[in-house]
């Protein structure tokens, strides 16, 4: 992340996003400026806040993309959460802090997954021997070395006087001191001891023979009974306003309560090596150094992406008062995005660090109609540009990921390479553009609508057809999508 500078960031985007150079520009520099933040003395250090993101284009032109990419890039922790879900406090509904506590728990799961890579070889060793023992149906039990009553031999007496009542006979009691008959003896116990472990420690044929089995993936289908943790039940109710997902997170430390603990269930050997491993990972490494860890990357570096930012605009243009759901949501992120302590199940977590990214297709609002407090919050504006075909085009081919070759990917496994001429991928790119223009603008998504079409009936067919190798031209192109040409036609004369 240090050796990364706006350049290169912009660069590693262009990797996966066509175009819209402005925001990746932004969002570049709003990364970097974090980057040199924590380098400067602590004092200054606080009052540099991070300059968020007000991500303005239609839908499909990639305002999540570049935030995802941007948060995988630097190993962020990263949340994508929709303004809509938000309801103003007092109604039933999420609360705008459940966002921070999802970004916490995010970045709990980031470091726990990091921390297990460096256990993994000894929990693998540990899994082994568990598995072994499942396998051979061995349970250690301790040594039965006398199952009758211990003989207790006398050492001596010695007289406690009694003190209360006078009035009681008893006047003193003598207390017999002893030792167990069989205890006598502690360096015999300490030989038979060292013995038995000695015993344990010589290798047993079967079990080394279980062992090469094991690791060669020849017992992967053997069923065997392991416990695995149930989740609390907690019961489906709301109180006070809150969800399930409040509740849940509000409960966790009390699960005891709503049932969980322990179950016996069959799993197949390389299924029960997965939850295994799991379990001892999570043994292995420390819950609290997690938690540390996973507090502080979110605050130092964590980005929450709000989306549907528009939805919850209020148009001044109705007329009448304001609207009380829209404009209260809004009044409650206020404070979030401004800097505040959210108490989560992993401790507090503090807001004023956190880069906020949002973004609304603005076509049926405008900036301008969310609070002036609230839009102060977000200096940085950028508009994305809606996409035409040369940029249809470039998403077709460019990419790292692009849609032309996931296809080709895809169909490969099951025997068929398809290939795709300049000239088909041109007339894809020209057709997207076109529906997009006389129908709803989608944007990139509508490749996807297109792509579906043409493979449809070669995808259906690709097992029973394969090996096979299968142009994509123009006019297959054609073939395939010539109702779609004709929908679209059709469209232009429905008002």
């Amino acid at each position: 992340m240090d050796k990364l500078t706006p350049r290169e960031i912009v660069a590693e985007l262009d990797k996966y996003i066509v175009g819209q150079k402005n925001a990746k520009r932004a969002v570049a520099v709003a990364l970097r400026n974090r980057m040199r933040r924590l380098k400067i003395s602590t004092e200054m250090r606080d009052d540099i806040t991070p300059k968020n993101i007000l991500m303005i284009g239609p839908t499909g032109v990639g305002k999540t993309e570049i935030a995802r990419r941007l948060a995988k890039l630097t190993n962020s922790p990263f949340i994508k959460v929709e303004a809509t879900k938000y309801t103003e406090v007092g109604y039933v509904g999420r609360d705008v802090e459940s966002m921070v506590r999802d970004l916490m728990s995010a970045g709990v799961q980031m470091v726990k997954n990091e921390m297990q890579e460096t256990v993994t070889t000894e929990a693998q060793k540990r899994v082994e021997d568990l598995l072994l023992d499942l396998l051979l149906h061995e349970k250690k039990k301790p040594k039965e070395k006398n199952p009758a009553s211990p003989v207790v031999r006398p050492m001596g007496t010695f007289s406690i006087p009694t003190e209360g009542n006078t009035g009681s006979s008893l006047m003193g009691t003598a207390i017999q001191i002893g030792i167990p008959a069989g205890n006598n003896n502690a360096e015999k116990d300490d030989q038979e001891n060292e013995e038995e472990v000695i015993e344990e420690k010589k290798p047993n044929p079967t079990r080394e023979k279980f062992r090469t089995m094991l690791r060669e993936g020849k017992l992967e289908d053997r069923m065997v009974e392991i416990s695995v943790n149930q989740s609390p039940q907690i019961p489906a109710f709301e109180m006070m306003g809150a969800t399930m997902e409040d509740l849940e997170s509000s409960f966790s430390g009390i699960a005891g309560l709503f049932g969980g603990g322990k179950k016996r269930k069959e799993y197949p050997v390389k299924r029960a090596r997965e939850i295994l491993i799991n379990e001892e990972s999570e043994k292995l490494i420390d819950r609290d150094k997690v938690n540390d860890e996973a507090r502080n990357r979110v605050e130092e570096t964590g980005i929450i992406f709000i989306d549907e930012m528009d939805k919850i605009a209020v148009k001044n243009e109705r007329g009448g008062g304001p609207d009380v759901s829209r404009e209260g949501v809004q009044r409650d992120i206020l404070p979030i995005v401004e800097g505040a302590t959210v108490n989560t199940k992993w401790g507090p977590v503090k807001t004023d660090h956190i880069l906020f990214i949002a973004a609304g297709a603005f076509n049926l609002a405008k900036p301008s109609d969310l609070i002036p407090e609230l839009q102060g919050r977000f200096p940085l504006r950028v508009e994305l540009d809606s996409l035409g075909k040369d940029d249809f085009l470039r998403i077709l081919t460019e990419p790292k990921n692009a849609l032309t070759k996931q296809y080709v990917e895809l169909l490969a496994t099951e025997g068929v390479e398809i290939d795709f001429t300049p000239e088909a991928v041109d007339r894809l790119a020209d057709l997207a553009a076109e529906v997009n223009s006389s129908l709803e603008n989608i944007g990139a998504r509508r490749l996807h609508t297109i792509m579906e079409a043409l493979l449809e009936e070669l995808s259906f067919e690709a097992p029973d057809i394969s090996p096979a190798k299968i142009p994509i031209t123009v006019d297959y192109v054609e073939e395939k999508l010539k109702t779609l040409v004709k929908n679209q036609d059709l469209g232009r004369y429905i008002l």
